[in-house]
């Protein structure tokens, strides 16, 4: 896959893209989102402080005046421009990726994503017709600290979204991956034990994506060891958290989607008139969904992915929502995720269980235990919709009748049994399959029938 992805522009340095591709997208990006006001922040790559420079030197060619935030994390982008009204922004990161990969994240005035679908494809035309070369400067940025005054107005919203007196009554950790979270973990979680909490951009114990269950594994042991009610991990760049309960076991994060939603009716007063809408995507449990509805809330599903997951929750005017991959999205924070903000809030309703004398896993219990669920299943398939057409096609033939049919994206076919979704990656070369059934025998039936039709 390319430089220009679905939702942002991602990939490896000096391989899928260099600086005068940056540079490029620097000068064309004022033009096609348009404004003269732009932010720019970065994480702590080692690439990152080189593509800061021909990313403000392309910004600067377009005429807009730049802001520089420094080191911060993703979700402190999408804040300052919709706080402080910048026509445009970019967030210097891979996210999640491996440590030689970068990319660029747009927004656009108030913090709307800016995709694919909605600008990046006219930017990659421009960056494809323009024959400038890029030449770096003599004095490169250091890119080793944030703004200071940035950073203590951030914390301050923080703190004043969510109340933590109730953190004091647990014992917890907090796993910052070497990256972004690190510059305000220690603020944003008082009482933790913290893991990798130095800024390395290189990161060097485990993967930046807590996805994975080997980067997991670190803050699953010291749980476990230290018998701690539970511990957290962030991703690169912050916008994402992922929590182990008490046993050190993973907590699947749409599984979640009603807790932060809970927490976040709690903290912020709920509407009046119709029932508070709740986004989530179209991987998420069916009993997350079913949770949401017995508190009253009202689901709303959408695409994968934030580009889409926006403009939905302010469209739909939905107080919050979640992802299977660990995003969660708040009205209140400009409609944008934070992986911080949602942590936090976890935390208030882990508190709250314990104090009733309920464990975290005791207090998942009714949502993750409801239905066997296979968890997202990755494939590598050249041609990936008759890939699809062959799922399908076996689904037909193999499994109980339809109730009902999605195709916001992929496909969603809901069985009385359980559901199942395919549907193909928007930034990684897989074809993505996750079902869920009543029992897990049932699981394994399906499962098996489907991935051996896939390859």
């Amino acid at each position: 896959m390319g430089f220009f992805k679905a939702y942002d522009m991602r990939g490896t340095f000096g391989v899928d893209f260099g600086l005068d591709t940056v540079e490029k997208v620097g000068e064309a990006l004022p033009k096609v989102v348009g404004g003269t006001c732009w932010l720019v922040g970065r994480d702590a790559r080692t690439s990152s402080p080189a593509v800061h420079d021909a990313l403000v030197a392309g910004l600067s060619k377009a005429g807009v005046s730049v802001s520089d935030i420094g080191l911060c994390t993703t979700p402190m982008i999408y804040f300052f421009t919709a706080e402080d009204g910048y026509d445009g922004s970019v967030m210097i990161t891979a996210s999640h990726n491996p440590p030689g990969d970068n990319g660029l994240k747009v927004s656009k005035r108030t913090a709307l994503p800016v995709g694919y679908a909605n600008g990046l494809d006219k930017v990659e035309r421009m960056v494809a017709e323009s024959k400038g070369v890029y030449c770096a400067p003599d004095a490169a940025t250091d890119g080793q600290s944030p703004c200071p005054e940035a950073l203590a107005r951030y914390i301050e919203w923080q703190k004043a979204a969510t109340d933590d007196s109730s953190f004091a009554t647990l014992r917890y950790a907090v796993d910052c991956s070497n990256g972004m979270a690190s510059i305000l973990a220690h603020e944003m979680f008082p009482g933790a034990e913290f893991l990798n909490d130095t800024l390395d951009g290189s990161f060097p114990y485990h993967s930046p994506n807590p996805l994975k269950s080997d980067a997991r594994e670190q803050l699953a042991a010291l749980v476990r060891r230290k018998g701690l009610d539970f511990g957290i991990i962030f991703d690169g760049d912050a916008d994402r958290c992922m929590f182990v309960d008490g046993n050190g076991d993973f907590v699947q994060p749409d599984y979640l989607v009603p807790v932060v939603a809970r927490a976040t009716l709690a903290a912020t007063g709920p509407k009046c008139g119709e029932r508070p809408k709740v986004i989530h995507d179209v991987r998420t449990s069916r009993g997350a969904i079913e949770a949401l509805r017995e508190m009253g809330c009202k689901p709303v599903m959408v695409p994968v992915g934030h580009a889409f997951a926006k403009p939905i929750l302010r469209e739909c005017g939905a107080v919050c929502g979640g992802e299977l991959a660990g995003h969660y999205y708040f009205s209140e924070f400009f409609g944008c995720d934070s992986g911080v903000l949602a942590a936090r809030r976890i935390v208030v309703e882990i508190a709250r269980a314990k104090a009733a004398g309920t464990t975290f896993a005791e207090m998942m219990a009714p949502i993750s235990k409801r239905y066997a669920n296979s968890g997202e299943l990755n494939f590598r398939v050249e041609d990936k919709d008759a890939a699809i057409a062959r799922v399908l096609e076996v689904a037909a033939k193999f499994l109980p009748a339809e109730l009902s049919r999605s195709e916001l994206d992929g496909i969603r076919i809901e069985y009385a049994e359980g559901w199942m979704n395919i549907r193909k990656s928007n930034t990684e070369p897989y074809l993505r399959l996750i079902a869920e059934c009543d029992t897990a025998a049932r699981l394994s039936e399906w499962t098996g029938v489907l991935k051996s039709v896939i390859a």
